[in-house]
């Protein structure tokens, strides 16, 4: 029995039940004509217990069950593959989590929840009064078609929108709060059990799980399986301290090491894509690596953590400021920074101001520079998001393709031809011409025909016959060259 229980929960029961058990023993006789003491362990229990359902109670109603079907990868290779493996694109059913923050039916989920939808659902918790049991058995809540509001595939985050009014919600917590050891609850339907609840501890408020990703995760021992992504993993005031994402696992189930995004970056991601359908990068116009103790010694800094400037871009906002190569930013806006994705978490979590306060270390000298902070362009993962793997696929041609719109131009800056079809991302397919098209690579013609949209390079790729060579002119870092291929 005992078994199944968390350490610190059985630490925990031991704690409570040590007074009664002790007087038990001492005084049998009495306690039996006096059972004060044993009540009032067993009260404490009781709170404890009466807590946790008055949490979850609370909780439920905003969990959403997110339906998608839509297209996506089916190679063989696990996700975390390199992009190097084959693969094809199928059509697939997935289901996920989610959670209501706004009344009128905004719902935050993952991303790769919602990869390559082309149809969104999402099923409401009902609102029990009764028993929850005689509940539970009752059929399930309203299932309301959905619209992706937009996506960011750097954090793994999506915003969903229903037609509906006066949803229970969640509020987004505060993330400086989040303390490790802390409580929390993880909702969702972990594989398809709609509206599940685990409780565990944060394990860590700042875990970085590659040291080349710049994203930032809470480490947790609550349990979340398939399913979960896309839940809110709560504190005991009921707040969002983080959304469920992936498990560190062997087995395929939870072994006790589960990741959410923090609600800092939540929150942020959230406002940015309700209002850009987008998250907006932030930079302060130069590049960065952490600084670690033999690079520091190699170049003779007193500084040894930190994140050290590798270059500045020339002319640019950060160079007019004063910012210089081997500088060692440790502060933004007064966050601490000790490497890089503390650095990226600082832009994340500081005010959506234009400005930012660097604290550098510069030789032996600390100084505060004021750093404009802006949107890079020509930012391949930003490119990445403006096409629809659902209908700009040309899956032969191996491609992800976007339609040269106002926005598009916004980010690749001056064209040498003003139209043509933007490839956004690469996709893996077997059957795939080998084409030597790069995502960010503008494609104008095909075979001497021009193309100006996906559907007219869509047609005119169909059209080529078996064997039959082809030459596409693209645009690629702003020279015009030539790729060439022959149909198969």
């Amino acid at each position: 029995m005992f078994e199944r229980i968390p350490k610190y929960l059985f630490a925990a029961l031991l704690l409570i039940l040590a007074p009664a058990a002790k007087a038990q023993s001492a005084n049998s006789a009495a306690n039996s004509q006096n059972p004060i003491t044993t009540d009032k362990s067993l009260d404490l229990m009781r709170q404890m217990s009466a807590s946790f359902e008055s949490l979850v109670k609370r909780v439920s109603p905003a969990v959403v069950e997110v339906q998608v079907t839509g297209f996506g990868s089916t190679d063989e290779d696990d996700e975390d593959s390199d992009n190097d493996s084959k693969s094809s694109i199928g059509r697939q059913r997935s289901l996920g989590s989610g959670v209501v923050v706004d009344p009128d039916g905004y719902i935050i989920t993952n991303y790769h929840v919602v990869k390559g939808a082309e149809r969104v659902r999402v099923i409401l918790t009902p609102q029990t009064t009764g028993s929850q049991p005689t509940s539970s058995l009752k059929s399930r809540g309203k299932v309301l078609p959905a619209r992706i509001v937009g996506f960011s595939k750097l954090i793994d985050l999506a915003v969903l929108k229903i037609e509906a009014t006066n949803l229970p919600t969640l509020q987004i917590g505060r993330y400086e709060k989040i303390q490790k050891g802390q409580l929390v609850l993880a909702f969702g339907s972990p594989e398809g059990l709609e509206n599940s609840v685990s409780m565990g501890l944060v394990s860590s408020v700042l875990r970085q799980t590659d040291p080349d990703d710049t994203m930032v995760y809470i480490q947790t021992d609550a349990a979340i399986n398939p399913g979960n992504s896309g839940g809110p993993l709560v504190d005991a005031d009921g707040n969002v301290v983080g959304i469920d994402t992936f498990i560190y696992t062997k087995s395929g189930g939870n072994e006790g090491i589960g990741f959410a995004i923090p609600s800092g970056i939540v929150r942020y991601a959230y406002e940015q894509i309700r209002k850009y359908g987008r998250v907006r990068r932030r930079s302060i116009g130069a590049d960065v690596q952490s600084l670690t103790p033999d690079l520091a010694q190699a170049l003779g800094l007193s500084a040894d953590v930190g994140a050290i400037v590798s270059d500045v871009f020339p002319e640019g906002p950060a160079a007019q400021a004063g910012l210089k190569v081997q500088d060692v930013i440790v502060g933004l806006d007064g966050f601490p920074v000790d490497n890089v994705p503390l650095f990226t978490l600082g832009l994340y979590l500081m005010n959506q101001g234009d400005s930012a306060k660097v604290t550098v270390v510069r030789g032996s000298q600390k100084l505060d520079l004021v750093l404009p902070i802006y949107e890079p362009r020509n930012d391949a993962a930003r490119l990445s998001e403006l096409g629809d793997p659902t209908k700009d696929v040309i899956p032969r041609l191996g491609i992800v393709g976007a339609n040269i719109t106002p926005e598009v131009v916004s980010i690749l800056g001056d064209m040498r031809i003003p139209s043509g079809v933007l490839v956004t991302s690469i996709v893996a397919d077997r059957l795939a011409v080998d084409s030597g098209l790069s995502a960010g690579d503008i494609i104008h013609s095909l075979n001497r025909k021009q193309v100006k949209t996906v559907d007219e390079l869509r047609n005119a790729f169909t059209a080529l016959k078996p064997g039959e060579p082809a030459a596409m002119q693209i645009e690629r870092n702003g020279k015009l060259t030539y790729v060439t291929f022959e149909m198969e």
